[in-house]
């Protein structure tokens, strides 16, 4: 038998099967996020099942998380994203004290007991700054993919400040950074610093390691050195961050098999 978690993020979907007897990842797969948000859910999971050679009827039990888990049919349950991040990180990084979870619209830092519960957590969920769209602007702006904003700090000479963390306002900076002809490196490594310090902020100087990175921005290459600078301590980037908190969902559905 299977279980099933689904994380249906505000940028993308995310769905992992685990044996329900091991817990071992079967199967895993991305889509992006849509207007038809169950529809697009539920033929990944389709998908992800007949690849295995399985069907519906195989799976055992489906948690669903993410900003848009409750419209996800197939779930039996769903569970917050930050339960289901502290689940993922711990299969992946059991000995993890602090999360920091960089997704499409939020950012979220999570405080672990020893035991992997969640003490504590801070998150930003109110403006886009410090955020995958935040950072999907800049990089329209920039004219570059998202690939190439984790390549062009290393060629920065001197990063650029960025005072504001509103996307509107910043917006505006860098449009005024490159009317004065500063560097596309040095403004997108002045971009990785303001997010990075504005994550530090919310840690409040309490970010007891190790820490763990996830989510879908930690795919961006200097993120975790920008963090580590920035919180005075190495962060650690979780295995295939994108899909912990399926990863996470899929192991607590094996609670209510």
């Amino acid at each position: 038998m299977i279980h099933a978690g689904i994380d249906a993020g505000s940028r993308a979907i995310k769905i992992v099967l685990t044996d329900a007897a091991t817990g071992e990842v079967q199967a895993a797969g991305v889509v992006d996020q849509g207007v038809r948000q169950d529809a697009l859910a539920t033929a990944l999971l389709e998908r992800l099942l007949a690849e295995r050679g399985l069907s519906r009827k195989d799976l055992s039990a489906a948690v669903a998380t993410g900003y848009a888990r409750h419209s996800v049919s197939a779930a039996d349950t769903t569970i917050t994203e930050i339960t289901c991040h502290a689940c993922g990180v711990r299969r992946l990084m059991p000995d993890a004290r602090t999360v920091i979870e960089i997704g499409g619209q939020d950012s979220k830092l999570l405080r672990l007991t020893a035991d992997g519960a969640v003490r504590d957590f801070a998150m930003n969920d109110r403006c886009a700054a410090g955020t995958g769209r935040f950072l999907e602007m800049v990089a329209s702006r920039l004219d570059a993919t998202l690939e190439e904003l984790g390549e062009m700090p290393r060629r920065a000479s001197q990063p650029a400040a960025i005072s504001s963390m509103c996307v509107v306002f910043a917006e505006t900076e860098i449009i005024g950074l490159l009317a004065a002809g500063t560097a596309r490196e040095d403004i997108v490594a002045g971009v990785q610093r303001a997010i990075a310090t504005r994550v530090a902020g919310m840690a409040g100087g309490d970010a007891t390691p190790p820490v763990a990175l996830t989510g879908g921005v930690a795919l961006i290459a200097g993120i975790d050195m920008a963090l580590a600078e920035a919180l005075g301590r190495p962060v650690t980037t979780c295995p295939d961050p994108q899909m912990t908190g399926a990863l996470g969902a899929a192991l607590l559905a094996g609670d209510m098999a």
